[in-house]
C-alpha cells in the first residue's frame, strides 16, 4: 500500500514538472490557436462574419501558416465578389497550390465543425490581435536588444528606429472604429456653441495678418497647408512669421514645432529677431550693431523671444519617421498646436530603393496628412514650385496648382494650398495701373477644401524678415505698422517705405529718410 502511494507521488511530481510553458528555455510564443480555428470556421459557416473579422485581422495576425494561408484565401476570394464557404475556399486554395500545405480538405472541414456560430468572432479576432501584438512586441524587442549590444550602431538612431517600429504597430492593428452620428453630433453642437460665443472669428490657431485670418479663420486643426513658392520669394521668412505670430499671439498664444531641413537653427533665430526688433537681418547676422541697436534687439526681441514656445528642430534630411516620432513627442510634452517643416522636397521617404522620387515625395505628403489627423494640429509644409513657372511668358508668372514640384499627390492631400507670388522678382517693377510694385507680395489660396480662394495683397520687409498686411484697417499693417508707412511726402505710390527718424534703420545714412 505504501509503495503505491510512493509511486502516485512519483507520478504526480514527474506530471507537474512537465510544463512547457514554464521552462526557462522553453517559452511558447502567445497565440490563440483554437480561436484562430474558430474564426476561419465562423467565416465559412456566415456571409457577414468575414465583414467583421477584416476590419480587425490581417493574414499575418494568424500565428499558425495554415491558418494565416486559408485566411489569405479568403480574401482572395471576397475581392472577387464570391461567397466564402466549405467549397469555394478548397477551390481557392488549388488554384493557389496550396491545398495540401494546410491539411487538405480534412483540415478546412474540421474547422466548421469547431463552431456553431459566429456570435463572438469580434471578441475572438481582438483576443487573436492582441496575441499578434505580443508576439510584434517580443520581436521588436529582441532586435533592439541585438542592436543595443552593437557598438558600430548610433544610439539615437536606434531610439528612433525603434520609436518607428512601436508606432508601424500601432498605426497598422489599431484602427479607429465608426463614430455613430448621435455622438459626433453632440461634439459638433457643442463646437458650433463655443464658436458663437466667441468674441472673435479665429476658430483655429492665429495667422497673425488679418487679411489671412478673414479667409482662414485661423490654421484649423488636422489641416495639412502647402505653402509654396520659387526659390528666394520669400518661403522661409514667411512660414518664420507666421510661427512667430502664433507664438507671441496676444489672446490665443499656440505653441509650435519648426523643422528646418535647410537652414540650422541660428540662421532661423537671427531671422525671428531680425523681425520682432526690426533691425536690418544683415546687420545682425555680421554682428556689425550700434549700442541702441543691441539695446533696441535686447528690448523688442530677445526679451519678448526668449519666453516664446517656438520648439526649432534643424536635422538634415529628416525622415518621416523621425519626424513623426518627434512631432509626438513636442505634442505630449508641449502641447504644440502647430507644426510647420521647411521644406517638404528635403525630406526623405521610407527609404525604399525601388520607388521613384515622385512616389517617395506622395507618400510624405500622405504621412503628413496622416500626422495632422492623428495629432489634431495643422501643419505647414513649404514646397519647392517647379521651373515651368520661369518657363511660361512675360505677365503671366502667377503660380498654379500644376507649378507644383514633383507631385500632383501634394495638390490632393493638401486641404490648403497658398502660393507666395512676388512681381518684382520677375523685374515687373509696375502692375497695369502704374502703380511700383517693389514690396508687393500676393498670397494667392489656389486651393481650400473649406472655404473660398483669393488672393491677399501684403507688403515684403525681406530687409528686417517681415510681412505685413496691406489692408489700411488691419492692426500691424500700413499706416502705422511699427516704424514703417507709405511715402506720403513725395507721392511715392507705397512701394517705398518710409522710415521715422527713431527708427534703428535711420543710422544716419537716410536723411529725412526714406528708402
Amino acid at each position: 500500500m505504501e509503495f503505491t502511494n510512493l509511486n502516485k507521488d512519483r507520478k504526480s511530481r514527474r506530471k507537474t514538472s512537465v510544463d512547457l510553458g514554464s521552462m526557462v528555455f522553453g517559452k511558447v510564443p502567445p497565440q490563440a490557436k483554437e480561436l484562430e480555428e474558430a474564426i476561419l470556421g465562423a467565416i465559412m459557416l456566415e456571409k457577414s462574419a468575414f465583414d467583421t473579422v477584416v476590419e480587425i485581422l490581417k493574414p499575418e495576425c494568424f500565428y499558425v501558416d495554415a491558418n494565416q494561408r486559408i485566411y489569405k484565401a479568403m480574401q482572395g476570394l471576397a475581392i472577387k465578389s464570391m461567397p466564402i464557404d466549405l467549397l469555394t475556399v478548397v477551390e481557392e486554395l488549388k488554384f493557389r497550390e496550396e491545398l495540401e500545405l494546410v491539411g487538405g480538405p480534412y483540415y478546412i472541414t474540421r474547422l466548421t465543425n469547431s463552431v456553431v456560430s459566429s456570435a463572438n468572432i469580434d471578441a475572438h479576432s481582438r483576443i487573436v490581435l492582441q496575441k499578434f501584438i505580443q508576439r510584434e512586441l517580443i520581436r521588436i524587442s529582441g532586435e533592439i536588444i541585438g542592436d543595443a549590444y552593437e557598438d558600430s550602431i548610433d544610439v539615437f538612431d536606434m531610439l528612433d528606429e525603434a520609436e518607428s517600429k512601436l508606432f508601424e504597430i500601432t498605426n497598422n492593428h489599431l484602427r479607429k472604429n465608426f463614430d455613430d452620428i448621435d455622438t459626433v453630433l453632440v461634439k459638433t453642437i457643442q463646437r458650433i456653441e463655443d464658436m458663437r460665443n466667441r468674441q472673435d472669428d479665429i476658430t483655429g490657431v492665429p495667422t497673425g495678418f488679418a487679411s489671412l485670418d478673414r479667409v482662414t479663420y485661423g490654421w484649423q486643426s488636422t489641416d495639412l497647408i502647402i505653402l509654396a513658392a520659387r526659390p528666394s520669394v520669400g518661403k522661409t521668412a514667411f512660414a518664420l512669421n507666421l510661427a512667430r505670430n502664433a507664438a507671441l499671439h496676444a489672446s490665443k498664444p499656440t505653441a509650435v514645432g519648426f523643422f528646418s531641413l535647410e537652414m540650422s537653427s541660428s540662421q532661423l533665430v537671427q531671422r525671428i529677431l531680425s523681425a520682432e526688433s526690426e533691425i536690418m537681418l544683415e546687420k545682425i547676422s555680421r554682428g556689425k550693431l550700434e549700442e541702441h541697436e543691441m539695446q533696441q534687439l535686447n528690448r523688442k526681441g530677445i526679451n519678448k523671444l526668449s519666453k516664446a514656445p517656438i520648439f526649432i528642430d534643424d536635422t538634415a534630411a529628416l525622415n518621416i519617421f523621425e519626424l513623426r516620432a518627434k512631432c509626438r513627442r513636442l505634442k505630449n510634452k508641449h502641447n504644440v498646436g502647430l507644426i510647420v517643416i521647411d521644406y517638404l522636397q528635403l525630406m526623405s521617404g521610407s527609404g525604399d530603393r525601388n520607388s521613384n522620387r515622385e512616389q517617395e515625395i506622395s507618400k510624405i505628403s500622405r504621412d503628413l496628412k496622416s500626422l495632422a489627423k492623428e495629432l489634431q494640429v495643422p501643419i505647414i509644409a513649404l514646397s519647392q514650385l517647379s521651373r515651368e513657372v520661369e518657363k511660361r511668358k512675360e505677365g503671366n508668372k502667377v503660380p498654379q496648382l500644376s507649378d507644383l514640384r514633383e507631385s500632383g499627390a501634394i495638390e490632393q492631400d493638401a486641404d490648403m494650398v497658398m502660393f507666395l507670388y512676388r512681381p518684382d522678382y520677375y523685374d515687373i517693377t509696375q502692375n497695369e495701373m502704374g502703380e511700383n510694385t517693389k514690396g508687393d507680395v500676393y498670397v494667392k489660396i489656389a486651393k481650400h477644401r473649406n472655404g473660398s480662394l483669393e488672393n491677399i495683397k501684403m507688403r515684403a520687409l525681406l530687409h528686417i524678415q517681415k510681412f505685413v498686411d496691406d489692408e489700411p484697417d488691419s492692426p500691424g499693417s500700413y499706416p502705422g505698422g511699427g516704424n514703417f508707412r507709405p511715402l506720403d511726402k513725395t507721392g511715392g505710390s507705397g512701394g517705398e517705405l518710409y522710415i521715422q527718424k527713431g527708427s534703428s534703420m535711420n543710422d544716419g545714412k537716410y536723411d529725412d529718410d526714406f528708402i
